[in-house]
């Protein structure tokens, strides 16, 4: 059983959020606007001098967590300090995962994604939804990505994993929406994100990752259910959904 981290509620002089893998891209981008839209931001990563650096440049705003969110055993204990740190939380934003180009099935990264993507996301995401269950209202946020759509003969993990998150998230929208739970659940869907994450060569409609983070907090703040960025890979998301599967195995 999960401890009770606050029988009082603090006052909330600034809204809470924890940005998970925030070091860099979309994450570190997505904390400049949460600080600036009057939020105080608990950031983690695996690269602590780049969570220094961001912390740094916002005194008193910033605190931070280094630890690679495989490492289950440092994840849950970790955001419990951070949440003591901003006395409270309102928004968790998941933005950390890896995906790999694996044409030849190579077991490492097959494993590597899987324990990233679906383990220490369940570990992260079932974590904060039931710290939201003891102190409501809040804000539970995932960054999936377009892959969850369909599979994908390059990089057959990343996509899996991403399905697996899409799922996931659902799951616990529905389940907040059937007991009328004070939780929102955000899926965010990104298309091509010009960050290291971006893999391959022909990368089109491709947004900066400071477009990226413009358009993820405009879609929390909106408490959208599902939202993609940039808006038009919705209608590309489309496409493929009705894509049929003897053109999309030949793709």
């Amino acid at each position: 059983m999960e401890p009770d981290l606050f029988h009082q509620e603090s006052p909330k002089e600034y809204k809470k959020a924890i940005v998970v893998g925030a070091s860099s891209g979309m994450g570190k981008e997505l904390v400049k606007i949460l600080v600036k839209r009057g939020y105080n931001v608990g950031i983690t990563g695996r690269r602590e001098h780049l969570l220094k650096e961001l912390k740094e440049g916002y005194p008193g705003r910033i605190f931070y967590k280094a630890f690679d969110i495989r490492d289950l055993s440092k994840t849950t204990r970790s955001i419990r300090d951070l949440i003591k740190s901003l006395e409270g939380l309102d928004l968790l934003v998941l933005s950390s995962g890896v995906g790999f180009l694996n044409e030849e099935l190579d077991t490492e990264p097959e494993f590597q994604t899987i324990y990233t993507n679906v383990t220490a996301f369940t570990d992260i995401m079932t974590f904060t939804f039931r710290y939201f269950l003891k102190h409501p209202p809040g804000h539970l946020v995932g960054l999936t990505s377009i892959a969850a759509l369909r599979g994908n003969k390059s990089a057959p993990a990343y996509n899996a994993s991403k399905a697996y998150q899409s799922n996931y998230l659902e799951g616990l929208r529905q389940k907040s929406k059937k007991q009328k739970l004070k939780i929102t659940v955000t899926d965010i869907r990104p298309g091509f994100v010009a960050t290291d994450m971006a893999k391959g060569e022909k990368l089109f409609w491709a947004a900066s990752p400071e477009k990226a983070a413009k358009q993820i907090y405009s879609a929390i703040r909106r408490k959208k259910g599902i939202a993609y960025i940039s808006k038009r890979w919705g209608l590309f998301a489309l496409l493929l959904k009705i894509a049929p599967r003897w053109m999309y195995d030949h793709f």
